[in-house]
């Protein structure tokens, strides 16, 4: 959540900033601000909503400066209102800050008692006021950063400039991601890589309780004892043209047209097509000794895992328990001796889920995280990353990302049920070639777009909407549920078909569309069932098949749109687009904001 620019060099700060807060609009927010040094004082310019009001404000009252920091929040201590909007400070220092200060209230007391006069609701604030209690007291900006982060509870990425010493911005990260980037006499700090694109592909990442002093001449590391601390500077692949919608109407519409090509990606990287076997990268443990599985992930992630749960279990006979990322860390379960933590984040930032791959590491699990983004904290703390070769995912909605982790979740299962013997080599070849076969297959999907607008205007106009499944499919009507509760704020829920009568069955009326994940298969005729029980209540039926099973839903469901049929195992991954793609078509009908849905934030890096 928010999003965090600096900027210190020669050229004017403010248009910079503010375009590399545009690159950070995915993550969510509703508000924005900047703060530069203007002739050595600290000047503000903050505003309520997107980032064009804040431009607005810009036209009519200009913020010159070369040093800068900028910000986009998402609102969790005090409203989105101007006032509370960052950055906060005081005639001597301003910051910007992602994170939850969880200590504010009791420095707040502190420092009010101490003088100290705060003008915002927020527990950010607090800590623009404890530097400015310290450079009072004649402390230096160092010194008095550095003090600050000492009394600091909670999760934080900060940057902070100082009236009286232009060419400095201050850095530090404790549980929120903080990255430096290297320019030509100039300098950045960004929330992450993807804000500095265009500026520079030389980018440093902080480790937790680090913190920098960054200057045109570049940046000094220090650890949160004050000990100077080196940090390796890498090459990132991004630029800028990556991050852009290419002719499509928005992010979301773009990332849904590139899952042919994601899959496919993301398939190369582990499979050799000569041989038709999966290749996994180096491990530091044997896969045929794992006792046992626990795999965590939140949202979407999370439905991709319970996925492959069922393939794991199912395919290579390796027991899998899978909890929700904030109620893992939290739970405390036993953990078998040798196990593996399986985690999946597209950011690699998640706060739960880094949290729940600490707890892992503590209990001496072998840690494996699937991964978007492999110079992330979650890739710096695991044994192996097994990276989604998804791009730059921008609208808030996960789409791409989620087929890019089913593809390594299949990849997985079948390494795993090779090194148990589970799997012979003729069954691999197969399973392979049905993966390798998925890129065409989802190509074929959009040319039953037309089908799938149909299917949306009987949703649109729908309060709630019920979703179905059965096995594997099941995870991907609740993924298609929170696709449609993300984009249109309509109220939708998944559940397993066969528990459809165990109490669900009583919402259902004429007024309840009734959306079904029914490929072919073995769960076939019991779905088939269920659908039928609905439609007896006065369900409209909206059915996702394929073309085996078409025939058949025809007969009760009021719309049916059939997608290639593919082997049972991957069946889940192409059954994915069309829900996600349901979701996107109902939004356009309602006309919903489809890349930044209110109170949503891509990189969720509080709790």
């Amino acid at each position: 959540m928010c999003g965090i620019v600096g900027v210190v060099g020669s050229s004017q700060a403010t248009p910079v900033i503010l375009d590399a807060l545009r690159r950070l609009e995915y993550r969510g927010y509703d508000s924005a601000g900047i703060a530069t040094l203007e002739e050595g004082h600290v000047e503000r310019r903050r505003a309520a909503g997107k980032l064009d009001h804040l431009a607005t404000l810009l036209a009519r009252m200009p913020l010159p400066g070369v040093t800068g920091i900028g910000h986009t929040r998402w609102a969790t201590h005090g409203a989105p209102t101007e006032n509370n909007a960052h950055p906060h400070g005081t005639e001597r220092v301003s910051v910007v800050h992602n994170g939850i200060i969880e200590n504010f209230e009791e420095l707040r007391q502190e420092l009010e008692a101490a003088g100290q006069v705060f003008s915002t609701d927020t527990d950010s604030e607090t800590i623009a006021q404890l530097v400015d209690y310290h450079l009072q007291r004649g402390l230096s900006p160092r010194e008095a950063a550095h003090e600050c982060l000492k009394r600091l509870e909670g999760a934080y990425a900060l940057a902070m400039i100082f009236a009286g010493h232009d060419g400095m911005v201050i850095g530090a990260r404790h549980g929120a991601p903080l990255v430096v980037g290297f320019g030509d006499n100039e300098m950045f700090l960004g929330s992450d890589s993807l804000a500095l694109a265009p500026l520079t592909r030389r980018i440093a990442y902080l480790d937790d309780g680090d913190w920098t002093v960054v200057t045109p001449a570049g940046a000094a590391f220090f650890d949160m004892a004050g000990n100077p601390v080196e940090r390796p500077v890498r090459l990132t692949a991004l630029i800028a043209a990556s991050v852009g919608k290419d002719g499509y109407r928005h992010y979301m519409e773009k990332e849904l047209h590139e899952h042919p090509v994601v899959i496919g990606q993301t398939l190369q990287r582990l499979i050799d097509p000569a041989t038709r076997r999966v290749v996994m990268p180096d491990l530091p443990f044997d896969l045929a000794t794992i006792p046992r599985v626990v795999l965590t992930a939140c949202g979407s992630a999370f439905y991709a895992g319970m996925i492959g749960r069922y393939w794991i279990e199912q395919y290579a006979r390796l027991p899998v328990d899978i909890d929700v990322a904030s109620e893992m860390r939290y739970r405390n379960p036993p953990l078998a001796t040798g196990g593996l933590g399986l985690l999946i984040s597209q950011s690699g930032e998640t706060a739960d889920t880094l949290a729940a791959l600490r707890g892992m590491r503590a209990a001496g699990q072998h840690i494996v995280s699937v991964l978007n983004v492999e110079q992330s904290s979650m890739a710096r703390e695991s044994d192996a990353v097994l990276g989604t070769v998804a791009g730059p995912e921008i609208s808030v909605a996960s789409t791409k990302a989620f087929t890019a982790q089913l593809s390594v979740l299949a990849c997985l299962t079948i390494a795993l049920g090779r090194a148990r013997g589970l799997i012979t080599a003729q069954q691999e070849e197969g399973m392979v070639t049905a993966l390798l076969d998925l890129p065409s297959k989802a190509t074929e999907i959009f040319e039953r777009h037309d089908e799938i607008r149909r299917m949306a205007t009987i949703v649109a106009d729908a309060r709630d909407v019920l979703y179905l499944g059965r096995g594997a499919m099941f995870p991907v009507a609740l993924e298609g549920a929170l696709k449609l509760k993300e984009i249109t704020y309509i109220h939708a829920e998944a559940y397993a078909a066969g528990e459809m009568k165990h109490g669900p069955i009583s919402l259902i009326d004429s007024t309840v569309p009734v959306v079904a994940t029914v490929p072919s298969g073995p769960l076939f005729e019991k779905t088939l069932s269920n659908l039928q029980e609905a439609r007896a209540r006065g369900g409209r039926l909206l059915v996702f098949t394929d073309m085996a099973g078409a025939p058949r839903l025809r007969e009760i469901a009021e719309c049916v749109v059939a997608i290639p049929t593919v082997d049972e195992f991957v069946a889940p991954i192409l059954q994915t687009i069309p829900v996600q793609i349901l979701a996107y078509e109902v939004a356009l009908l309602k006309g919903t904001d489809v890349d930044q849905p209110r109170n949503l934030a891509k990189s969720v890096t509080v709790e």
